[in-house]
């Protein structure tokens, strides 16, 4: 199998397996190979979207860091008057 290049490659490449794995016309062999392409892609596209979540995450982790430090200082603000 050859790797995709994309999520979305690799979403397409499953898609087009499932059909072919629902069509009568596909041989007990034939199903038992795509299934095994399939098992890869799964792996792949699972592994991908685990990558972006922790970089969402770590994004987000940025953005709320800002905020942690401007509200101590809201606090002594308030605390002073």
């Amino acid at each position: 199998m050859k790797a995709p290049k994309t999520f979305e490659e690799g979403m397409t490449r499953l898609e087009d397996i499932l059909t072919k794995m629902q069509s009568e016309e596909t041989t007990l062999a034939e199903s038992v190979k795509l299934y095994a392409e399939a098992a890869g892609l799964v792996e792949y596209c699972s592994r991908t979207l685990d990558k972006v979540s922790l970089q969402i995450e770590e994004i987000d982790g940025r953005l709320a860091a800002p905020k942690a430090q401007a509200q101590p200082d809201q606090t002594d603000a308030e605390e002073q008057a």
